[in-house]
């Protein structure tokens, strides 16, 4: 079957158009063709599906093959797919995902395709909604939380998928290989969560690193800069608009007037072929 390899921030994703191709079992297809050794190599893999409900489709799985509800950075390479090839009628259309309807909008400089900007929606506080155990319909804002006999101050998001956001003093000493697979799995995460290590530089700029939930380390997570962000603000750490530095490149995030969050970045083609399924 034919295949593209996109990237997003170094987030890098096998995408399958299904439109025009058939995958009979995503979850093992995921594992196969995401290993870096054995198989194409990739955080995970995109599948673009026809949808009564929007114009397009998207689903997501991880390396483990668990499906996700959603990927910032995956939803920007599918748009930039959709429109390159010019699935996509316009810059701007809609995607059913597993965190609902979300519309991205191709940025264009000259007729050029530069970046894409979707709207993430509104971000979901209510505690047992992220889902995080013990705090109900109320927010989980600097709230402690013991890992490997250490307490942090977590503050919780979800992105239509779980996060968990810690703020520290110095990112590099943050220990994200050895605490992320704990925080991912701690027994307050329920569904587990994708976990967010963040430096604040200033009101405009973070660096982050993550722990993604079910792909361990990436270099990049959209809807985790999007939490991060959101996060910031509760605590009164960030405007309302600011950069986020990744290990993989930068995204622009504004939690809205509107109550929305719209995140803003590259999406990039790497490479395309052909693998038996």
């Amino acid at each position: 079957m034919d295949f593209t390899k996109w990237q997003g921030c170094g987030n890098d994703f096998v995408l399958v158009d299904c439109l025009q191709e058939k995958i009979r079992d995503y979850a093992a297809f995921a594992r196969k063709v995401c290993d870096r050794h054995y198989g194409v190599g990739a955080d995970g893999i995109l599948v673009v599906l026809p949808s009564e409900k929007a114009d397009f489709c998207m689903r997501i799985f991880n390396t483990d093959g668990s499906e996700a509800e959603m990927c910032g950075n995956g939803i920007r390479c599918f748009a930039r797919y959709l429109y390159d090839n010019g699935i996509a009628k316009g810059t701007e259309f809609t995607v059913e995902t597993g965190a609902g309807i979300l519309v991205p909008k191709i940025v264009t400089e000259d007729g050029a395709a530069k970046a894409v900007c979707v709207d993430m929606g509104k971000p979901v506080l209510a505690g047992d909604e992220i889902p995080v155990t013990g705090f109900g319909k109320g927010q989980v804002v600097s709230e402690p939380i013991e890992v490997a006999g250490k307490t942090y101050a977590m503050t919780c998001v979800s992105m239509g998928n779980p996060h968990c956001v810690i703020f520290v003093e110095d990112i590099a000493a943050c220990g994200i290989e050895h605490i992320g697979a704990l925080f991912e799995s701690h027994e307050r995460f329920p569904r587990k969560t994708n976990t967010e290590f963040v430096e604040v530089r200033d009101r405009k700029h973070m660096r982050m690193r993550v722990w993604e939930r079910g792909a361990a380390i990436t270099l990049a997570c959209g809807t985790g800069a999007c939490a991060t962000l959101v996060a910031a603000v509760l605590n009164d750490k960030a405007d309302k608009k600011a950069e986020i530095e990744l290990d993989g490149g930068k995204l622009v995030i504004e939690w809205a007037d509107n109550g929305h969050i719209y995140m803003t970045g590259p999406a990039e083609q790497v490479f395309s072929g052909e693998i038996e399924e």
